[in-house]
């Protein structure tokens, strides 16, 4: 062979060497993933910087090689960072593909450290396009994922965002909570970042809550943070915050200040952003700019052109105003004769008004009249129904009747609390519910509400919650017994629609002025939720959600419309956030006073009794005054079982005689009775005997009465039909009050 051919020959076999290695090396895993980690560093270093498409060209190549090698790991992962990089460049819908990607692959390897990081920027997505409760839904499913692994510092930022989304939904105390637990993991872990952020935000949400002092120590602190690691982002935020900070304490200088900084640093940081944009992407941008202009010079020449026309225009004018002046002096002529004629016209139209005024105050109060007599009617038969069926449920009845009678017991209560409903509305439309504050301990008030709906909670299988701030004061001056009826409704209404599920109770402070706090109520539930159509009608009397869930779920209708009026009477605010199958939580605010020196005034009467103090029975004398044969029995029966005689009369005259004769401790006072009323009676018997003890049981409405029975000189009232355990309640109270009582 000769040497030439000795040399190509050798050549050939070093290429063949040479091309054999390298194929070798490309194909090695490690040397594959070392190229993907390495592309995926310079995006995430030119994202950083700004430079938006040297990222995107980036990830399309670690993406690309990653697929080839079927890395499924780096191929979620490289996915996730461009659905983040799509968020910065405000294309939301093709980041929602890849990140859609991104977690699709993620579940089948089990990737959850980078699972989570998908979720969480999926929550970003969701935030830019306004969706807050799917946003929260990927936020929970990000820091579920991230507590598992032990990722602090990516727990710590999903917490701030969560907080960012509670922002948006006004739910300010749960909002500070979040970025309370951001805080801490940040200064805990040293994450510059995620703590000059939260700062900024905890500056921002003590604003709102009006802790001025408090916003700005944390919104300067964020910012100075910010500066400090070149953070610009963070720092335009902040300046836009202490902007609104110093506005809101009226230093409008400092505002202005703060407030030229940051449009300054935000048109930098547009710039720059436009700058790292694909040239399409900047083309297109660049169009609009084009477009805005031209439409600028072209109101600049209309404008010009009308200048030009101005000297004809004014020409024209003084004709048309010369023609206008002449047809204004006749019309003027014209109008006067028109104007007497309507004159004529309003006076009879507005006596037509007083005549109708007049009706309508007729029929309204005719409508009160009508509801006091049928309340009347109706609640005398209610209680000999709600009394003789609690004494047959209490005299062992057979097994198979227990269950007739709780239905017998059950529908009375019923009717009962419809007939007070709609008593209820009834004032409130005539403006017959009067504000009536005392002191009150406010969480213990509803401590107390909790633990006796906690029954009817249980038998739904449902969890309470209460959580009351522990910044805020419990004693405050109000009418307890309105607040109440509000609690008591909104709590039973979430109870009715929530079956094996939590109902949250929350209570603290938005704002405070002097002695007076302004307090926000909360009643959230998970159970079936409302429909976007009947929210808007839920306020409104008989409203419920479908004829389908009256049947379900049974009420009048008319517990929303009472709760809406008793807060309008307490000059408060009421409104309400749902998601059907989701749950409910009504929100309510309301302007309570406090007051220390009575707060402690309260606290000391506060009296503890552990043992109810006894008394001798045998001695004690009781005077029925009762026309009704059923509810003599059911009065007698009821005194009986508590240990008590009792002597019984059907007239108030026959009453007045026998008190003159007798020396009774207490006198039960019928009211609708034949011959003289209750009220007269009670008139004369107070005429010779001021101190005896004289309980109003009447079945009228007692606020519609309450004048009368005062000027009579009634003790205290009890309400037909009433409760047993409050009956008895009040005439054990009057009973301690007048015998001596041993321990």
């Amino acid at each position: 062979m000769s040497q030439g051919k000795q040399y190509i020959l050798l050549v050939l076999m070093l290429a063949s060497i040479c091309f054999y290695a390298q194929n070798t090396i490309e194909k090695d895993p490690e040397i594959i993933q070392n190229n993907i980690d390495y592309r995926i560093k310079r995006s995430q270093e030119a994202i950083s910087n700004y430079n938006y498409f040297e990222a995107q060209k980036t990830l399309d190549e670690a993406l690309e090689l990653a697929q080839n090698s079927n890395n499924k790991k780096s191929i979620g992962l490289i996915q996730s960072l461009k659905g983040q990089l799509h968020l910065l460049i405000e294309e939301e819908d093709v980041a929602i593909k890849a990140l859609t990607s991104a977690i699709a692959m993620q579940r089948i390897i089990n990737d959850n450290k980078n699972l989570g990081r998908s979720y969480k920027i999926f929550g970003d997505v969701y935030m830019a396009k306004n969706n807050i409760y799917q946003a929260l839904d990927q936020y929970r499913a990000a820091k579920s994922k991230f507590q598992e692994e032990g990722l602090d510092a990516e727990l710590a930022e999903t917490l701030l965002a969560e907080s960012n989304a509670y922002i948006i939904l006004k739910n300010y105390r749960k909002a500070r909570e979040l970025t309370e637990q951001s805080l801490a993991l940040s200064r805990k872990q040293g994450l510059n970042n995620t703590l000059s952020n939260a700062l900024v935000n905890h500056g921002k949400i003590y604003n709102i809550l009006n802790d001025h002092e408090k916003a700005l120590d944390f919104a300067n602190e964020g910012l100075k943070i910010a500066q400090a690691n070149g953070l610009k982002t963070i720092e335009n935020a902040g300046l836009l915050v202490l902007s609104q900070i110093h506005e809101d304490t009226n230093d409008f200088q400092l505002s202005n200040s703060f407030l030229k900084a940051h449009v300054k640093l935000s048109d930098s940081l547009r710039a720059v952003k436009r700058a790292s944009l694909s040239p399409e992407k900047r083309a297109a941008l660049l169009n609009n700019d084009l477009i805005e202009s031209n439409k600028k010079q072209q109101a600049e020449l209309d404008e010009a052109n009308s200048k030009n026309d101005l000297s004809t225009l004014i020409t024209i004018l003084s004709v048309a105003l010369i023609t206008i002046l002449s047809l204004l002096t006749l019309s003027l002529y014209k109008n006067n004769n028109i104007r007497l004629k309507t004159n004529n016209m309003l006076h009879k139209k507005n006596n037509e008004l007083i005549i109708a005024k007049e009706k309508a105050e007729l029929a309204s109060k005719t409508k009160a009249n009508f509801l006091s007599t049928v309340t009347h009617e109706l609640r005398t038969p209610l209680y000999a129904v709600t009394g003789l069926s609690n004494m047959l449920l209490d005299e062992d009845p057979k097994p198979e009747q227990i269950q007739h009678l709780k239905s017998l017991k059950f529908s009375g209560d019923y009717l009962l609390t419809f007939i007070n409903d709609i008593l209820q509305i009834n004032k409130i439309e005539a403006n017959k519910v009067e504000v009536e504050p005392e002191p009150f301990n406010l969480k213990k008030k509803i401590n107390n509400i909790i633990l006796a709906l906690n029954n009817s909670a249980l038998d739904n299988n449902v969890t309470l919650h209460f959580e009351f701030d522990k910044d805020l004061p419990e004693n405050f001056i109000a009418d307890q017994l309105k607040i109440s009826q509000i609690l008591i409704n909104l709590i039973g209404n979430s109870i009715k629609f929530t079956k094996d599920g939590d109902i949250w109770i929350r209570v603290y402070k938005i704002g405070q002025e002097n002695d007076m706090y302004n307090l926000r109520f909360e009643v959230e539930d998970n159970g079936i939720g409302i429909t976007k159509e009947k929210q808007e009608n839920m306020f409104e009397s008989f409203s419920q959600g479908s004829i389908q869930i009256n049947r379900k779920y049974g009420g009048t209708g008319l517990g929303l419309s009472i709760v809406k009026g008793l807060i309008d009477i307490l000059k408060g605010k009421i409104y309400l956030q749902s998601e059907l199958g989701k749950g409910t939580t009504f929100f309510f605010e309301i302007p309570l006073e406090y007051n220390e020196a009575k707060e402690k005034a309260a606290k000391k009467e506060v009296k503890k009794l552990d043992v109810k103090p006894k008394i001798d029975f045998s001695t004690v004398k009781i005077l029925v005054v009762e026309d009704n044969k059923i509810n003599q029995m059911i009065t007698k029966k009821i005194l009986n079982k508590m240990g008590l005689a009792c002597e019984i009369v059907d007239n108030g005259e026959a009453a007045v005689d026998m008190i003159k004769k007798n020396k009774y401790d207490i006198i039960l006072m019928d009211i609708h009775m034949p011959g003289i009323s209750g009220i007269e009676a009670t008139k004369i018997v107070r005429s010779f005997d001021k101190e005896l003890t004289i309980f109003a049981l009447t079945a009228v409405t007692i606020e519609d009465k309450m004048h009368e029975f005062e000027e009579a000189g009634f003790t205290d009232i009890i309400p037909k039909p009433f409760k047993q355990e409050e009956f008895e309640k009040k005439l054990f109270n009057a009973l301690s009050d007048k015998k001596s009582v041993t321990a």
